[in-house]
């Protein structure tokens, strides 16, 4: 017959008043009951193992990020934690205090690697400490979960770079450090369980499935988009070229204002041929590269990254020549011009010693609300010196500036989880100078397509108005239609003194703090080194003066805006 209202009322509300190891026994205790006869042998029989109260019931779990992923999926585990009773201070690691670290006895850590091979630029500061020789770490317990992508070549490098500092300095590792692809949800929640089993003193278990909240991750989903427009940005005389590049794509485009698009660039044509020309072949030679076998012109045009090597490819192509050479980075022809084998070459050999074509990401400059469709990207040719005196172009921004009209292209999209609007009426100032502009050409659009009611505060800089004012024309209409409610500009080689967005800054600073004070959200995008470092202190001198603080009080409330997402940089 069926159960009685009451009877309902009368279980679940014992249900849910029972801890995970009440809920355990009744689980044994009903099972034996209804399959077994209730005799307390099968009872015995019958019943699970009741998990042991965790030997360790508290741990730190820290993340390093830099677009966000490494927080998100923190998050995401400290939460799945806290269920199993667990009691879990999560912090990221730009706020942990550095001199408590010999304290910790239970220490987790998710960090991602970026460029080459490096951590987060917030995490410089932990790496630095956890390296110092006289830092004694024998009372920690730890694991790290390293996040990265196989498309580079030092994959997941700055967690294997974290484990070993932690374990040099006398920490006890707990599990072996685990490298992450971009699908990286299986194996973090195994992570995670792995750790809580060993804390509860029990094998491991399985990973249980994702929470229901939490969307399913794919990977990169690769896009193809058509070239609707390419044109120069800057007029003549500029001494730069930079490009606003239109996309087509008839797929479903998902993203959002800050993120970023992922390009991976051809070798021009021409610097295949002084590299095959300096080896003696002719480029139809077949040979094997990382799973798949062409045409070595092919692979070198499509698969290898020829240009501006680094110090350890360098060193490889030494030993593989049997040579001692001493060299700054270079392109490939340029290597083998200066530095030529005295035998030929195996140019499989020569392949696998090479690092691959790797992902170049921007900053996209669209709104998906303002241009369904299509996708916008803001791109300086970039360019540089060779030890020879050559000058050396930028291998993506060089290949993506010379795309024709009509062009078909791939790419896929970066999501930067660290670099988002906020509410329609809150107030955001955004500081990028040259392409850091470009994320917020999409925020402006975006805003205006919503019609939020924030205001909106550009401060914008270059070298020269009359040549380099990127995206004049839409700038001033945002501020004739109220979109935009303050822009202020600083073009450096205008006057005697060179003036940058730093110093425009300093010139407003009550009313940045002002703003600040009411609410508002600080972004910075552009060049790390040196601008969004003379930015930073800048606003610090601000929060100081204005705000009547001394310098520690002024880094605490610039801290407190950083860990409440209201101070954001995209920097490179």
């Amino acid at each position: 017959m069926p159960v009685s209202p009451s009877s309902v009322d009368s279980f679940l509300s014992l249900a849910q008043a029972a801890s995970r190891e009440d809920l355990a026994w009744m689980h044994g205790y009903l099972s034996a009951t209804l399959g077994l006869g209730g005799g307390p042998a099968s009872l015995a029989a019958a019943l699970p193992a009741v998990p042991a109260v965790p030997k360790v019931s508290r741990f730190t779990l820290a993340y390093g990020t830099e677009t966000g992923n490494s927080k998100k999926l923190a998050t995401t585990l400290a939460k799945q934690a806290k269920e199993r009773g667990f009691q879990v201070k999560l912090v990221a690691i730009e706020q942990f205090r550095l001199k408590d670290l010999p304290k910790e006895t239970h220490f987790f850590l998710i960090v991602s690697t970026q460029g080459d091979g490096e951590p987060p630029s917030a995490a410089l500061s932990f790496f630095e400490a956890i390296q110092q020789p006289e830092l004694d770490l024998k009372a920690m317990n730890f694991a790290v979960l390293a996040l990265g992508d196989t498309a580079y070549p030092l994959f997941c490098q700055a967690g294997i770079d974290a484990d070993n500092h932690l374990a040099a300095r006398g920490a006890n590792r707990l599990l072996p450090v685990v490298k992450c692809d971009t699908v990286y949800e299986k194996e973090a929640n195994q992570w995670l369980n792995d750790i809580l089993a060993a804390l509860e003193g029990a094998a491991a278990i399985p990973a249980p499935a994702l929470p229901a909240a939490v969307p399913a991750v794919t990977g990169k989903v690769n896009f193809k988009g058509e070239i609707l427009t390419n044109i120069n940005l800057n007029d003549t005389p500029s001494a730069k070229e930079t490009h606003h590049i239109e996309i087509r794509c008839d797929d479903d485009l998902d993203y959002a204002p800050g993120d970023a698009a992922g390009f991976i660039a051809v070798n021009p044509a021409a610097l295949v041929d002084r590299v095959l020309a300096a080896l003696g072949l002719s480029g139809a030679e077949e040979v094997a590269c990382r799973g798949q076998s062409g045409p070595l012109r092919e692979i070198l045009s499509q698969k290898i990254s020829l240009t501006w090597l680094p110090d350890r490819v360098i060193k490889k192509y030494a030993s593989l020549t049997g040579q001692t050479i001493e060299s700054p980075r270079v392109n490939l022809d340029v290597l083998l011009t200066s530095f030529p084998p005295k035998a030929a070459l195996d140019p499989a050999a020569l392949v696998e010693i090479l690092d691959p074509i790797v992902p170049r990401l921007y900053s996209i400059s669209s709104s998906p609300a303002a241009h369904p469709g299509e996708l916008h990207l803001t791109v300086a040719r970039s360019t540089y010196k060779n030890a020879d005196g050559t000058t050396g172009e930028g291998l993506c921004s060089t290949y993506l500036c010379q795309l024709p009209e009509e062009k078909e292209i791939e790419f896929h999209i970066h999501k930067n989880q660290s670099f988002k609007l906020p509410a329609p009426e809150t107030d955001i100032i955004m500081v990028g100078p040259g392409t850091g502009i470009a994320p917020f050409r999409s925020f402006l659009f975006e805003r205006d397509a919503q019609a939020a009611s924030g205001r909106n505060w550009l401060l914008f800089g270059d070298q020269h108005f009359v040549s380099d004012f990127l995206y004049q024309t839409e700038l001033q209409d945002f501020l004739k239609t109220g979109v935009l409610h303050r822009l202020d500009t600083a073009f450096s080689r205008d006057q005697a003194e060179k003036i940058y967005v730093q110093h425009r800054l300093l010139e407003h600073a009550a009313e940045v703090f002002a703003w600040l004070e009411n609410g508002a959200v600080f972004y910075v995008c552009g060049a790390r080194n040196p601008m969004s470092v003379d930015v930073e202190n800048t606003l610090l001198q601000i929060i100081q003066t204005q705000g009547n603080r001394d310098a520690e009080s002024a880094r605490a409330y610039l801290d407190e805006l950083s860990a409440a997402g209201r101070y954001l940089k995209d920097v490179y």
